[in-house]
């Protein structure tokens, strides 16, 4: 069912990016809410806004700890329109309906890895980001969510393009991506809380970002890596790699640093399919993979061709 957006709350931490968006909800008439700095900003362009706080009857409290978890807010977010009881109650209560959540969440991740300040990183978990977002996304039979700020440009071109008209599966797709964001937020939280604990009773890991692998394990399967792969290592030519060219590269990286050379050789391994080819120690590079083709040139140039 297609649904025209009314009304937005918006609530972020990054702003760039974010003005073409106001621009079009406001051009397009809709009612927009904000709160504390994302409220300046829109502000500051301009734009009408009317302040969280107008529907809660409270003001941000305990150092920002408390602004949006409210029955005015999320009443609004998570109230079924096609439910007559919960149409009833919202007008009952004054609670309006909020049909657009633009919220992204308080950096966590970058906060772990720019300092140890215990206090500093506690800060930095947010809760009512993640609980608009996922009362959102629950109720993505009414309401669109925008969860990062890499997906401000598809919801830009959709108010342009639909004119603040949205399809289910739209804001289906807008959920999931939705429910992708807070559920790697809380993997990095747990993850972080984990190190002072001995045993976790769960396996958990959520990476990003990820590349598309030119195959998997066999030409016809397609692959992806997960993670920083620039990281890693740099390619210096070649191919694009396949899931195979990676599992070589870490079967080789293992080899090479169980050889355990002096500072002053270099290692160099050959490997196909996690089969070693041959592997050497030399003073140079060249003299390293010399040494190392000799082992087995016939399967090592096969590798290769």
């Amino acid at each position: 069912m297609n649904k025209k957006i009314q009304s937005a709350l918006i609530s972020v931490f990054y702003k760039d990016g974010l003005d073409n968006i106001v621009k079009e909800l406001s051009a397009l008439g809709i009612t927009i809410y904000s709160t504390g700095g994302t409220q300046s900003f829109i502000e500051g362009l301009g734009i009408a806004v009317t302040p969280v706080e107008s529907l809660t009857s409270y003001p941000s409290i305990l150092g920002g700890r408390v602004k949006t978890l409210h029955p005015s807010v999320f009443g609004g977010i998570l109230g079924k329109r096609s439910d007559a009881t919960h149409l009833q109650e919202m007008k009952e209560f004054n609670i309006p309906e909020i049909d657009l959540v633009i919220v992204d969440l308080y950096p966590f991740e970058e906060t772990v890895a720019s300092t140890s300040d215990e206090k500093a990183i506690i800060e930095k978990i947010d809760i009512g980001g993640p609980s608009m977002i996922r009362a959102a996304a629950k109720n993505f039979s009414d309401v669109v969510v925008v969860a990062a700020k890499k997906d401000y440009a598809s919801l830009e071109n959709l108010l342009k393009e639909q004119k603040g008209t949205t399809t289910l599966e739209q804001r289906k797709h807008f959920a999931f991506k939705a429910f992708e964001v807070v559920g790697h937020y809380d993997v990095a939280i747990a993850k972080y809380f984990s190190q002072s604990q001995e045993v976790s009773e769960y396996f958990l890991e959520s990476a990003t970002p990820s590349h598309s692998l030119r195959y998997a394990e066999n030409p016809h399967q397609a692959g992806r890596f997960y993670g920083p792969l620039e990281k890693l290592f740099s390619q210096l030519n070649g191919k694009e790699l396949s899931y195979n060219n990676l599992v070589d590269v870490d079967a080789a990286l293992q080899l090479i640093s169980d050889l355990n050379g002096l500072n002053e050789t270099v290692s160099f391994a050959i490997i196909k399919h996690s089969n070693v080819c041959g592997t050497a120690q030399r003073a140079t590079v060249d003299q390293a993979w010399e040494a190392a083709l000799a082992g087995d040139p016939e399967s090592a140039l096969a590798a290769y061709s």
